[in-house]
């Protein structure tokens, strides 16, 4: 008996020490092994940090969408592959129908009928791709598209407050070689257009890149505090507040700029600090189906809230 007394005793100072370690990282929100790839969902973080679970998301059919994208290769503005993809947006989001853009474009617009049909909000994502041989953009945009695809397809009609009209933008991405100096000029093509025909919105939610699987989203500068405060409540309900950081990122020319200018509160939830930008690396190995779920959970949660 004497010979195993003290082994016995480390073993227990050594579990005690694992258990409060555990425990520290729980409450922080930074358990190890649970990030960086494709396990679990927001319901299982959640329950790891003590919050509610929503699970009114589903981010395996998302992500299915994101790999359907890609599949169809690099998607520029007007091309085969993009008016594609812009039949199929048709066909899926409710109420949905196109949208005329100078040049031939066109966006993809729906709608989910709130309680307030008087009031209305914008969700938004571009579904062009960058005019780069090779460049499938599975975060750029395939990610932002997928999710508010999901989005308005998991929305019941009059369960929120205000109508959500849902616009895919096409012509994001300026044309060709043109340069970034110019890019507000000649890109943002389809945001232009719905931001003159939804210029009495609300709010608006741009939804860009939202799929990469270390996903870390500060408040981009150009947006709106008031609204984006509401976002992180959102993700503190949603138990994924470590993914939106108290922290303001460098102002990005996005499509919610075009609103931004015509009055509208608007947000717009980037990762921009994204190692395969405009880089033929954004395909399926950069992004993830847990970081689709986060985004989605916490944009519905705060649907719910406005």
């Amino acid at each position: 008996m004497e010979c195993v007394k003290g082994p016995l005793v480390a073993v227990l100072l050594i579990q005690l020490t694992l258990g409060a370690a555990f425990a520290l990282w729980a409450a922080l929100g930074e358990l190890p092994f649970s990030d960086g790839g494709d396990g679990g969902n927001v319901a299982g973080e959640a329950a790891a940090n003590g919050a509610a679970r929503p699970d009114g998301f589903n981010e395996a059919r998302a992500f299915r969408f994101l790999e359907r994208q890609v599949r169809l290769g690099p998607r520029p503005a007007g091309s085969r592959a993009s008016r594609r993809l812009a039949a199929e947006l048709r066909r899926l989001v409710p109420g949905g129908r196109y949208q005329r853009v100078p040049g031939g474009l066109r966006n993809v617009v729906g709608r989910v009928a709130g309680r307030d049909r008087g009031r209305f909000i914008v969700v938004g994502a571009h579904y062009d791709t960058k005019d780069i041989p090779g460049f499938v953009g599975a975060n750029d945009a395939a990610g932002g598209t997928a999710a508010v695809l999901e989005l308005a397809r998991s929305l019941e009609p009059r369960t929120i407050g205000p109508t959500v009209v849902f616009v895919f933008f096409d012509g994001e991405e300026s044309p060709g070689n043109a340069p970034d100096s110019d890019f507000e000029r000649l890109g943002l093509r389809g945001s232009k257009v719905a931001a003159r025909a939804y210029r009495r919105a609300e709010a608006m939610i741009l939804l860009d890149f939202v799929a990469d699987r270390d996903l870390r989203i500060p408040r981009e500068a150009n947006s709106d505090p008031a609204l984006w405060a509401k976002l992180r409540s959102a993700a503190r309900r949603a138990g994924v507040i470590r993914h939106f950081p108290d922290a303001t990122a460098p102002a990005i020319a996005d499509d919610h700029i075009p609103f931004l200018r015509r009055g509208v509160p608007s947000i717009d939830l980037i990762d921009f600090d994204f190692p395969c930008f405009h880089r033929t690396c954004d395909d399926l190995s950069a992004v993830s189906e847990r970081s689709l779920d986060v985004t989605g959970e916490t944009v519905r949660e705060l649907l719910a809230s406005l």
